[in-house]
């Protein structure tokens, strides 16, 4: 079961990665530096992993927390 979400992430990440590039294209006209798309491109996608990482860290560790509470009690 755990390969099947991945490759879903997979597929979520790849169509992510297109709808990005595009609202880059359209949003930044660049014209033919397209050095400076693909360098906001990867700042703007590594931020946004970044922040999920920070996020799921935590959200785990509180879970974490809460079972080793319960089994405490």
């Amino acid at each position: 079961m755990g390969y099947i979400v991945t490759a879903l992430g997979l597929v979520a990440g790849l169509a992510w990665n297109e709808a990005i590039k595009a609202f880059i294209e359209q949003v930044i006209s660049v014209g033919g530096n397209t050095f400076f798309a693909k360098l906001l491109y990867a700042g703007i996608v590594t931020i946004i992993v970044v922040f999920a990482s920070v996020y799921l860290t935590r959200l785990l560790k509180d879970k974490e927390e809460e079972q080793e509470r319960g089994e405490e009690d």
